[in-house]
This record gives C-alpha cells, structure tokens and sequence, in this order.
C-alpha cells in the first residue's frame, strides 16, 4: 500500500510527523479515513481518536479535540487545539484532574467562568472515554 505524508500539531508541540499507511481522523461530520491520493478536504474536527497506521504494529492512538484537518497533494495535516497521545495518559493523574474540574466548576462565580470550567471538563471526561475504549 503507497504511503502519504502526515503531522500532527497541537500548541505545544509537532507530535508526529512522518509516511504513514493511512489516518482516521474524528471530524465534525464523522469520521473519515485518509489513504495515499485522496481527494482534497479540509474538516473540523470533534473530541475523537485520531488513529494512525505505520506499515507495522498496532495503529498509534491519539486524543484530539478541536482544530482543523487538511487533505491536499501533499499529505494529511491535522492542526489540533488539543492532542494527547492516549500511550502517555495516566489515568490516576486523569482522575484527579476531572475532580479537580469538577471543583473549579462548582465554585465558578461568573457565566463566562463556568463555561470555560465546563469546556474543560467535557474535554477530560472525552479523554477518558478515550482511554477507556
């Protein structure tokens, strides 16, 4: 099978950047696989797996959420707001940092305060729904 050029941004770092197989990435539509020579696309993307297959071993699995996916000649770019490589979360660290989100929520005073609580709540908890499954 031909391979294709992938990266994987987030704010803090380049998380992958190689010839891969193929990539299935969580798009706002749904998810969509990206194989050598598919067609032109740019998508959203949801809170979702980003799976990443090499030509050996099991697929690498990445939490996204938010950001942007960019199908050209070129490659996959994939320009995440959030990216956590699900092989380095643990989950005791995880756990603690939902409950404290829960606190930070439940003691938000302001609209804007508890909405930015709640946004990264639901991000956490997505995360740990990813890394459950």
């Amino acid at each position: 099978m031909a391979n294709f050029h992938f990266e994987l941004v987030s704010p803090e770092r380049m998380l992958f950047s190689g010839d891969v197989e193929s990539v299935v990435v969580p798009g706002a539509d749904g998810e969509f696989q990206v194989f050598s020579g598919h067609a032109p696309v740019m998508s959203t993307l949801h809170a979702g797996v980003l799976r990443i297959a090499g030509n050996a071993g099991a697929p690498q699995r990445v939490f996204v959420r938010g950001g942007f996916a960019d199908v050209s000649a070129s490659g996959l770019t994939v320009l995440a707001e959030q990216a956590v490589d699900l092989a380095e979360v643990k989950t005791d660290q995880l756990m603690q940092d939902i409950k404290n989100a829960e606190e930070d929520l439940a003691d938000a005073k302001t609209d804007d305060a508890r909405a930015r609580a709640q946004s990264i709540l639901d991000g956490l908890r997505a995360l740990q729904t990813a890394v459950a499954h």
